[in-house]
């Protein structure tokens, strides 16, 4: 299995991803972390906080070994549970600091478990969803644009698959909204061998910046009032809920014995929560509602 050219294309988009969100605000670099895991293996965190674009992003690596793959990694592949695995992945949350400019979350990673007497077990998995706070419709058709031609080198068919995926998987069950309006979701993925089912990872990863900088060039010079960061905060309160209860990623970082500090990375900095309360109709708020649906962004 050639996991170090995979090792080797994560740790450059790791790289290109960072030094592109720095020249936003070369004043504020990354911090960069490198850590060692207990099983085996580590990472490099690169964590940004308190920038003047960015209020906070983490762009993360790792590269893990384990004597045996938690629950949230197995929930498709029953028969792997308590296998020796390896994983590595790069993934990446960022939170504005404007409330016009979406928050944003891109994942690609792979499997390799090892099945003693036969071959081992491999699969690619990842994706990349917007959750604006007041989205423009022509941000989130670019955003499937982008999407969508991540996909047309394997089939143009995956995109509407993965993006149906990617509205099941970022559904709060308990507020019966989405967390955002979507992008595409994959896991479980090998069904193209191995050298394309790695470039389409490829392919993703390599989207992710012509899908979400031009929405940042856009919007982040737009002014906002202090109602518009209250509402943000607002709305950050859902992510913070869907990330804790719901994300796989996260499950299987605390089951494997992961760094908490870079797991947890993905939470934003300033969230609140208020007791029952509903934006008034008509307004800016109440529009988000609207966006909060799956459906077809491209029709």
């Amino acid at each position: 299995m050639q996991t170090q050219v995979i090792k080797t294309y994560l740790l450059s988009l790791q790289d290109q991803i960072v030094n592109k969100l720095t020249r936003y605000q070369p004043a504020k670099p990354f911090v960069v972390d490198e850590w060692t895991h207990k099983g085996g293996g580590g990472g490099r965190s690169c964590v940004l906080e308190e920038g003047e674009i960015f209020e906070k992003a983490g762009v993360n690596f790792s590269h893990v070994m384990g004597d045996s793959l938690p629950a949230s990694a197995t929930a498709a592949r029953p028969q792997l549970k308590g296998k020796a695995f390896e994983a590595m992945g790069v993934s990446l949350v960022i939170h504005p600091q404007n409330p016009h400019v979406p928050t944003t979350h891109m994942n690609v990673r792979f499997f390799n478990a090892h099945v003693q007497g036969s071959d081992s077990t491999w699969w690619f998995g990842g994706g990349f969803d917007l959750t604006p706070y007041y989205p423009v419709m022509e941000d989130v058709v670019h955003w499937h644009q982008q999407a969508k031609a991540s996909c047309t080198e394997i089939g143009e068919h995956y995109y509407k698959k993965f993006k149906n995926w990617c509205d099941e998987y970022f559904f709060l069950k308990h507020r019966n909204e989405t967390r955002g309006v979507g992008g595409l979701f994959f896991d479980d993925f090998n069904e193209l061998g191995f050298d394309q089912s790695f470039a389409f990872m490829q392919s993703i990863g390599d989207r992710f910046l012509p899908a979400y900088t031009p929405i940042v060039d856009k919007r982040r010079l737009t002014g906002f009032t202090g109602k518009q960061r209250a509402f943000q905060a607002y709305r950050r309160g859902r992510y913070v809920e869907f990330n804790l209860v719901y994300d796989r990623g996260t499950l299987f970082g605390l089951q494997s014995g992961g760094r908490t500090e870079s797991i947890l990375m993905s939470l934003p900095p300033i969230a609140n929560w208020r007791y029952n309360w509903r934006p008034q109709a008509g307004t800016p708020e109440a529009e988000l509602t609207d966006y909060l649906k799956p459906r077809n962004w491209l029709d």
